[in-house]
């Protein structure tokens, strides 16, 4: 694709439709809309395939010389669309070798390549999303060769999940191409699991015989699909409560990094840091060289970019954004409020619950129940009063009471937040759900609500 054809898919592709009232979102039935407190940016993934497709992208000269990323193969070949059907997946087509090979044309054959795995998300305008798990590496042979990218497109979120399946295809690739497809349609015929469930799939390798692969899905599904870990490593907690605070309020957030592997995981990790309410802008784990100018637009965005591109970041006119070295574990670029927009009591109580890379916990499972739990209770402390401020009428439709929702706290400071915080878009849609119908008041959200409202309960009583 030509530059301006990209960036025309890229401002049509990449911004979800937020607005209150909005078509798509009101398009979905009550019996089919996500729990309120649950991830929605994914659809419900029990009985879904575990993947769309298989891609391989691989580099080829174009007649000036230069190495470009193509297609070279896909799994399935999809026949007798509609004509709809058709150029949406042309357009997923012509997008994927761009962020399979993000770090522009400058290639040449290696003799040596460190294997990454990272992933990028595709959004079509009705905010339904794709991720492509990718999986670079440099094909076994002799000689100096160029490397190859394995893509797993899917539209359910689970990076741990496929990482492994991405292990197991890089294993294939190093014995023969051939060994890797079968595995893949096995994969394909299996429905994905329900949360804590496993599915096991049978596959021959030669000179090994038939391997049974066990996949198995994290309990928690708000869970799945974030590495705290990583952000962890390369930012301290005092850093990481000021990238969720600058989130919170939707300004423009820029990860910068190297390795296309730290970009991927933090700034998944840093989305995560919002549940129960989604990110609902602009949002590019990795963003290709041929992209980083329309990044910097007016609206709020979400995005990762190598930091071997940050004079060129420097240069576009940015207002309101924090620029986060995750390299070096520092900001170059800050707004100068961040440390006020959280109330200061609960940033604390926030601190003093976060764990450190140092902490004696035991499995990445357990940190990341450690760290969304700090995220989570600030919420149900903030905003867990907000079913009370549904008015309801005979036909079930709800009514969110605002005002009155923001003068309830009893803390001055929590207030002042709420005033700020009811006006973004990740809470309309997250109260827009919720006047829905009583129903939808389910999920690790509200389960961790009722919790502590038993527990003030309790503690009147006593």
């Amino acid at each position: 694709m030509a530059g301006e054809s990209i960036a025309r898919f890229f401002r049509h592709s990449f911004r979800r439709r937020s607005s209150r009232g909005d078509e798509a979102q009101g398009a979905l039935p009550n019996e089919n809309r996500p729990a309120v407190g649950e991830r929605t940016s994914f659809p419900n993934s029990v009985g879904h395939l575990f993947f769309e497709y298989l891609i391989v992208v691989s580099l080829k000269k174009n007649t000036k010389g230069d190495y470009e990323p193509k297609i070279t193969y896909q799994f399935p070949k999809r026949e007798n669309l509609m004509r709809g059907q058709r150029e949406e997946e042309e357009r997923l087509l012509q997008a994927i070798p761009l962020f399979c090979f993000p770090d522009g044309n400058e290639w040449a054959p290696l003799m040596e390549c460190k294997s990454e795995t990272f992933s990028f998300v595709l959004t079509n305008v009705d905010g339904s999303r794709k991720i492509g798990y990718c999986r670079r590496l440099l094909p076994s042979g002799r000689g100096a060769r160029l490397p190859e990218v394995y893509c797993i497109v899917s539209c359910l979120g689970c990076f741990g999940l496929f990482s492994k399946i991405l292990d197991e295809v890089e294993k294939r690739r190093q014995i023969s191409t051939a060994v890797i497809y079968p595995f893949m349609q096995g994969l394909r015929e299996s429905p994905f699991p329900s949360p804590g469930k496993t599915v096991t799939i049978k596959s021959f390798i030669p000179d090994s015989g038939t391997e049974q692969i066990e996949l198995t899905r994290p309990l928690d599904s708000h869970l799945e699909h974030v590495e705290f870990q990583a952000l962890l490593q390369h930012l301290s907690p005092e850093k990481i409560l000021l990238v969720f605070a600058s989130a919170v309020l939707e300004r423009r957030l820029i990860f910068l990094a190297e390795e296309l592997s730290s970009l991927s995981k933090c700034i998944h990790a840093a989305a995560a840091l919002l549940y129960p309410f989604n990110w609902a802008h602009t949002y590019i784990p990795v963003v290709p060289e041929k992209l980083l100018s329309t990044v910097c637009c007016p609206t709020p965005f979400m995005v990762g970019i190598q930091k071997r591109y940050l004079d060129e970041v420097l240069d576009q006119p940015m207002e309101e954004v924090l620029l986060v070295d995750l390299s070096e574990g520092k900001f170059l670029r800050v707004v100068g409020d961040e440390e006020e927009i959280l109330p200061a009591k609960l940033q604390s109580e926030m601190l003093s619950s976060l764990p450190t890379i140092n902490n004696n916990i035991q499995t990445p499972e357990e940190l990341n129940v450690c760290v969304s739990d700090a995220f989570v209770q600030f919420f149900v402390k903030t905003i867990g009063h907000y079913p009370a401020h549904i008015k309801w009428n005979r036909s079930g439709q709800g009514c969110f009471q605002e005002r009155a929702f923001c003068k309830a706290p009893t803390s001055k400071t929590t207030r002042k937040f709420l005033k700020r915080f009811v006006k973004t878009q990740i809470f309309s849609l997250f109260i827009q759900e919720a006047e829905q119908s009583k129903k939808c008041l389910t999920g690790y959200f509200q389960k961790r609500l009722n919790e502590y409202q038993e527990q003030k309960k309790q503690r009147r009583l006593s």
